[in-house]
């Protein structure tokens, strides 16, 4: 955590063979504050300074390749790509600008309309929506999974024909989150 930049920053580093003299450790200015832990949906963050990325909605929904467990399905919300709730919730972040590479990557809020308009993607029209973007690297099989579950959460009974649809599609991965979704939507429209 950076007094000055909060949380949002990228952290990399150089290999060479130059000789520098390395800068004195960032201190720990969380003191006390547990806000990134109170965030967490998923209680991911164990312990001060401790993640379980079993558990967080980033890694289930960009780094996981297989099924996400049940368990946090409901958690994950509407969310297709990441999280972040964590790093929003750190109070050194207000005393920080937004930075210019941040900004096109924050996440909105997307509703059934959005998601039911990214479910009916193929191959083609994945490559074509999210070329140049950090969701190409998910692929289409890990973004209409994400899709699903966020279908499974929000969805209304507008939600049932694609889903349907999407319990057929040929990749496994997406139609058992399909399967799954279908179920949420059709508990709360029987209960609503």
């Amino acid at each position: 955590i950076s007094r000055r930049l909060g949380n949002w920053f990228f952290i990399s580093e150089i290999l060479t063979t130059a000789g520098l003299e390395p800068d004195e450790p960032e201190r720990n200015h969380c003191g006390k504050c547990t806000s990134c832990i109170d965030a967490c949906p998923t209680g991911a963050i164990t312990a001060p300074f401790q993640l379980d990325a079993r558990r967080c909605i980033s890694y289930l929904t960009i780094e996981l390749k297989g099924p996400i467990p049940e368990e946090f399905r409901p958690a994950i919300g509407n969310r297709i790509y990441g999280c972040d709730d964590c790093l929003d919730a750190c109070p050194w972040n207000r005393f920080a600008g937004e930075g210019r590479l941040m900004a096109p990557h924050r996440r909105d809020d997307l509703g059934q309309a959005d998601l039911i308009e990214l479910l009916a993607l193929d191959d083609d029209g994945f490559r074509a929506r999210f070329r140049g973007t950090p969701m190409q690297r998910t692929k289409r099989r890990g973004v209409l999974r994400n899709v699903c579950v966020a279908l499974g959460n929000v969805g209304d009974a507008a939600a049932l024909p694609p889903l349907e649809r999407a319990a057929a599609d040929p990749e496994p991965l997406i139609a058992e989150h399909a399967q799954w979704a279908l179920g949420q939507v059709r508990q709360r429209c029987r209960v609503s």
